[in-house]
């Protein structure tokens, strides 16, 4: 593996973790200073909301320029807005804020910040590798944040519970300047160098997916994975209250969906074996489909975790079977403008999730929401399969057998 991508792998692992951490004990502080579901739902909204309308834009821009310093702009954004909440709630204190519009507010602008980082983060990777090595570095990009999703969340709530949530945001703020500051000293070609392509345009990557109609069927399989994963931000909080337990069980449900994510890695590879890197999507939302409707119906805790487990695994084996197909057959020209649909489709799906999810658990029950994410799982499942995106196969084979992990 190029020098390059080992430092940039760290550093990616450093600051996903300062963003779950971000996630968890905002979700927290929004619960604790509304009690209600659809807050939660709309500290999300906020948040990934703005990837609806302006990811294209980034896209455009990180075929366009500087993908490495994009990246960067973006992290010192979300480092900014992190560490700016953190003083104020130093300041004043929790009981100080003037409700829960701080907390919404300040996801905002975490908020533009993932929308610059999104499409340069993923059009960066071919640039950090040799070519041969593009298929596992692919599969290696989805381990920081599937590793930080298992341990951030916990450290987040044992943080916001034993120092208060000050000190998470301040460590949010550090870990993302952090990243930063080493994106900026790789010693990376930047795009620009390359002219960025002859057409300019930002529907260019929209306009591919008439070209290759491969592309929009990952990119729905993505989209139910953003989705799917979405409860367990927005609808912890009210299981934990349901349950009985404390704040501290919000982190434990998150880091057990991480942990499942996680420890899915281990076996990937004999997974793609089995069963083909194109038929290990639907295999993988199938997972998480059932693993979301048992977390819903769970009577206590334990089960919820377990589920919670299962949950993960199938978001693993999906978004990375979806994810490495997607970057396989895409012109680096347009990467950029293509992985920022990528970026609407599994961030961008956040706030319509999390505002439903919200709106559905305050007026009838969390389960009922688990179980309506848990159906919209599952319909993805049936669009992503190989006939599905590849009437004939002969694509997601080749893709599969060209990974050295496969």
């Amino acid at each position: 593996m190029d020098p390059v991508f080992g430092p940039f792998f760290g550093a990616k692992l450093l600051g996903t973790a300062g963003v779950w951490i971000y996630n968890i004990v905002a979700a927290i502080l929004a619960f604790e200073l509304s009690g209600s579901a659809l807050v939660v739902g709309l500290v999300s909204v906020a948040q990934f909301g703005p990837q609806l309308l302006l990811a294209p834009l980034s896209g455009a821009m990180a075929d366009r320029g500087d993908r490495r310093l994009q990246l960067a702009v973006g992290k010192l954004l979300v480092a900014a807005a992190s560490g700016g909440l953190g003083i104020w709630i130093w300041l004043v204190g929790v009981d100080g804020l003037p409700g829960v519009w701080p907390v919404i507010a300040t996801a905002f602008v975490v908020g533009l910040g993932f929308v610059m980082v999104g499409p340069a983060q993923n059009a960066l990777i071919p640039a950090l590798v040799r070519p041969n090595e593009l298929a596992p570095a692919i599969a290696l990009n989805t381990v920081p944040p599937t590793v930080a999703r298992a341990a951030g969340p916990a450290v987040g709530a044992l943080v916001a519970t034993s120092v208060g949530p000050a000190t998470a945001f301040g460590i949010t703020a550090v870990a993302n300047l952090v990243f930063a500051g080493v994106i900026l000293a790789l010693d990376v070609k930047s795009h620009a160098d390359n002219g960025g392509g002859s057409d300019r345009r930002i529907r260019v990557g929209v306009l591919h997916l008439r070209k290759d109609r491969r592309i929009l069927p990952l990119l729905i399989g993505v989209a139910a994975i953003g989705i799917g994963a979405d409860p367990v931000i927005t609808l912890t909080p009210s299981l934990a209250a349901g349950f009985g337990t404390g704040s501290q069980s919000v982190g434990l449900m998150a880091s057990a969906f991480g942990v499942g994510a996680g420890a899915t890695f281990l076996f990937l590879g004999g997974a793609r074996r089995r069963f083909g890197l194109g038929r290990l999507a639907p295999v993988g939302l199938v997972t998480l489909s059932i693993g979301m409707a048992a977390t819903g119906l769970s009577p206590n805790r334990t089960l919820a975790l377990c589920s919670l487990v299962v949950a993960g695994s199938g978001m693993t084996m999906a978004l990375t079977s979806l994810t490495t197909q997607l970057q396989a057959w895409l012109p680096d020209e347009i990467r950029g403008r293509v992985m920022a649909l990528w970026s609407v489709a599994f961030l961008g799906s956040r706030p319509v999730a999390a505002a439903v999810n919200g709106a559905v658990a305050d007026a009838t029950a969390p389960v009922v929401a688990f179980l309506l994410v848990a159906a919209v799982v599952a319909v993805a499942a049936w669009r992503t399969r190989p006939a599905g995106v590849q009437p004939d196969g002969t694509m997601a084979g080749r893709v599969g057998e060209s990974s050295p992990a496969n």
